[in-house]
């Protein structure tokens, strides 16, 4: 029978469910298991497609298109569990498929109401990851415990455990110790608070994981053990990690946490976990002696999250070329403030990411000039790419009104325009070119290079495409188009013939990266930062060396 793990949060937001969930997957998988993971968010959004990146962070596309919380990149990073639409529900997607069987008289006149109709939904969504071939379900519930919105979930979790039984199913619970320095201690009475808020409606945690800025006490893990009813040894520090979160599992794994879940879920088949090469990995993360400093030059940067896939894929990259990536965020309005040579001083590399709407896009075209002129590695991402055209055509082709008719309708030159089949599109939810698509690489390209294929499958999400009619334009001026849909109809890869490293894409390949398997363009991008790098120390030496022997024997 599949097991089941929910994993819930309390004190406050944003204290790693997802990183967690991710790091139990990861340890399941090293076992021998099969794991599915899912989050279940409590906002009343379909979908986050629709909401802005200051609020949410980072939409995260799946193959099947499904748009997702962040954390299921955290998820398929960690893990080789399949993902598809079926791991993210929202309030929103369940209250309308409840609503849609209403109206369909599927409940037979009955009332609908959240118990049971809500509950048995949720339910219902999670079992439907509980294929014979899996052993453990693992599902994170959004927010934190007390919220009014999340309340219909933990309701559904709670009756879990007595649809399934009690060895089937188990609650770990986030919490937060919190470290008050003028007191000179770490308080334990949050954490007991939210335990007891999750107690009152019935759920009773079974391993209790406490973020702390510095190290638990003895004696205040033993209060909080007592005072929660929890083993002890099921109260598990996890102290933040200064070097890297992949730092994390390791930690887990250090609390026998993998032993915990073994052991409470009564799992037979499990074998002995290997976790020799996580090791290795950052054992050489420590060792290494060289950097490359990477700007990425977006309009989101204010707020983490929304660029995290492709911060990851740069430290992801870093592990593959044995090198740390100093990334510097970098506002695109900055650059158009300061000029692109003052911004973007010291950078070994140029990466202009997605986004919507005009705001910044001169500053990222500047960007993308210097990086043009300079001969700096750059790498574009879906407007990334959107904006080198432009950039190309108002400069290179002396198309200086030249733009996308995302932001000016009227544009003379739309080396940037809609797709056809998006010109009909009424409502803005779910209904952009979503989801993974074949490409097609030239031979002796920059991509192919890198994929080591001819064909390859990525993820979109954009409305806006590469305008045909400049094909040839484009092509006959030096920026070629080294990637297109099989049957060549659309441009997805355009590349600059006279230049170290210069590579626009129209997927987000930052989706389908991992630490264990860097994605090709990252690590071929990082390791043309490096050789740009190593060229400039050269250039300097040899202009210091120069100026050490104009000193010495003036003409």
């Amino acid at each position: 029978m599949t097991k089941y793990i929910f994993v819930t949060g309390g004190v406050v937001s944003s204290l790693g469910k997802g990183l967690t969930c991710a790091c139990i997957g990861l340890m399941l998988e090293r076992r021998g298991l099969n794991v599915r993971l899912q989050k279940m968010d409590p906002y009343i959004n379909v979908d986050p497609g629709t909401m802005s990146p200051y609020q949410h962070g980072e939409v995260y596309v799946l193959d099947d298109g499904a748009e997702t919380d962040l954390d299921l990149g955290h998820y398929e990073r960690f893990t080789n569990a399949p993902l598809n639409r079926d791991c993210n529900f929202t309030t929103g997607k369940i209250y309308s498929s409840v609503i849609t069987k209403e109206r369909k008289g599927e409940y037979k006149g009955r009332t609908v109401q959240v118990i049971p109709h809500i509950t048995d939904e949720i339910k219902s969504c999670i079992r439907k990851l509980a294929t014979p071939d899996v052993d453990v379900v693992i599902t994170e519930v959004g927010g934190t415990v007390g919220d009014i919105e999340a309340m219909p979930f933990l309701e559904a979790i709670r009756q879990f455990n007595l649809d399934v039984g009690r060895n089937n199913c188990m609650y770990i619970h986030l919490t937060l110790v919190p470290y008050l320095k003028a007191a000179g201690e770490c308080k334990t009475k949050p954490t007991q608070h939210s335990v007891g808020e999750l107690r009152k409606i019935g759920i009773q945690p079974d391993v209790l994981i406490c973020r702390t800025e510095r190290e638990l006490p003895k004696e205040e893990a033993e209060k909080i053990a007592q005072s929660c009813n929890v083993e002890r040894r099921a109260v598990i520090e996890e102290r933040d990690k200064e070097y890297t979160i992949y730092e994390v599992p390791l930690s887990l794994v250090n609390n026998k946490l993998d032993e915990l879940v073994i052991e409470r879920l009564a799992i037979t088949n499990a074998k002995p976990l290997n976790m020799d090469d996580w090791k290795s990995m950052i054992d050489s993360m420590r060792a290494w002696d060289r950097d490359v400093n990477i700007a990425v030059v977006g309009k989101y940067v204010k707020h983490h999250d929304a660029y995290k896939s492709v911060y990851e894929s740069l430290v992801h990259a870093g592990i593959a070329n044995h090198c740390r990536v100093n990334i510097r965020k970098i506002e695109a309005e900055k650059v158009e403030a300061e000029g692109a040579e003052k911004a973007l001083a010291g950078a070994d590399a140029i990466l202009v990411p997605g986004g919507f709407d005009k705001r910044g896009v001169l500053g990222k075209l500047e960007a993308i000039r210097f990086a043009r002129e300079k001969k700096i590695p750059f790498f574009g991402i879906c407007l990334g790419l959107q904006c080198a055209a432009i950039e190309f055509a108002r400069n290179v082709l002396g198309l200086e009104e030249a733009n996308s008719t995302e932001f000016n309708l009227t544009t003379p030159y739309p080396v940037v325009a809609l797709l056809d089949d998006q010109k009909k599109v009424t409502q803005v939810g779910g209904t952009m070119r979503l989801g993974a698509y074949e490409c097609r690489l030239a031979d002796g390209s920059k991509a192919r290079e890198a994929y080591g294929s001819e064909f390859i499958w990525e993820r979109h999400r954009h409305r806006y495409e590469f305008n045909n009619d400049y094909r040839d334009v484009f092509s006959k001026a030096g920026l070629t188009i080294s990637g297109t849909t099989p049957d060549s109809t659309l441009v997805e890869v355009l590349e600059l013939a006279d230049h170290p490293w210069f590579v626009g894409v129209q997927c987000h390949p930052e989706f389908k990266s991992k630490p264990t398997k860097a994605h090709p363009l990252f690590r071929a991008f990082v390791a043309a930062g490096l050789a740009y790098r190593a060229e400039k120390k050269t250039d300097h030496a040899r202009h210091r060396a120069q100026s050490v022997i104009s000193a010495t024997f003036p003409s």
